[in-house]
């Protein structure tokens, strides 16, 4: 790489970087791709739920500018004496398999792809809440079909709902999660409630066609935890409540 385009590049990733930093308290090398332009957040998103094998593959640029590109974020962390902390990265996935992010596979590269940068600002108790909140692995999804006509790679069949495996869509009953009662949206209260209450949950996303991203629209969440949350909050519901959540969720009306 000439000198011009690695300075012109590197004021790219800087700026990527500072971005991050301010908003999250730390930065990560997605972070830095994606706020380059060298990354779409869709990819990101489609990776995560293994649909893509390895990260390297949808990021747009050739590897030894990808080289290039972390050797200077790791430099300008470096030079901003941040805090490096190695995260794990699991798929969207039952079992939380862990996610590859480069072609090779070799240790020493996925390793910085993994190390987030953290802010020598924070205080401890601020850190130790940062480590477990990106060492939490991330919500199971499941996506609202664009495509009435969808199949299920298990068994053949379809539904109002899917979740994605590397080797296709598969269905809820296939993925044993039949049971769960959707909570649509909208009162935050009871979410976050319910959300701590329900051992199993996944949540409801549909892409958006003008946003063009995944948009949460609830939960599905064990009926038990909604009713003991709701007892709990004092909200009364009745059994046809559960059927209208089970049989007639809100994307449908």
């Amino acid at each position: 790489m000439n000198p011009e385009n690695r300075r012109k590049l590197h004021h790219r990733i800087r700026q990527a970087a500072e971005t991050a930093l301010s908003e999250k308290k730390y930065v990560s090398a997605i972070d830095v791709l994606v706020g380059i332009g060298w990354l779409a957040p869709g990819n990101v998103d489609a990776w995560r739920q293994k649909r893509i094998d390895y990260l390297e593959r949808v990021i747009n640029a050739n590897l030894s500018r990808i080289s290039e590109a972390m050797h200077l974020f790791r430099s300008w962390a470096t030079a901003k004496k941040l805090a490096p902390s190695e995260t794990a990265y699991v798929a969207r996935q039952p079992g939380r398999p862990a996610l590859r992010f480069s072609k090779s596979g070799d240790p020493g590269i996925e390793r910085q792809y993994r190390t987030h940068w953290i802010s020598p600002e924070l205080k401890e108790k601020e850190r130790q809440r940062l480590d477990e909140k990106m060492s939490r692995p991330p919500e199971l999804v499941a996506i609202v079909p664009l495509k009435p006509d969808w199949k299920c790679h298990r068994c053949g069949r379809g539904g109002d709902l899917l979740m994605m495996e590397p080797p296709g869509p598969c269905c809820l009953d296939c993925a044993g999660f039949a049971d769960l009662a959707y909570l649509p949206r909208g009162d935050t209260k009871l979410t976050k409630r319910v959300a701590k209450l329900s051992e199993r949950r996944l949540v409801v996303a549909r892409w958006s066609r003008a946003r063009k991203r995944y948009e949460r629209q609830g939960l599905l969440i064990e009926p038990r935890a909604l009713r003991e949350a709701r007892e709990e909050l004092g909200v009364s519901i009745a059994e046809d409540d559960f059927a209208r959540i089970d049989r007639d969720p809100a994307w449908r009306r």
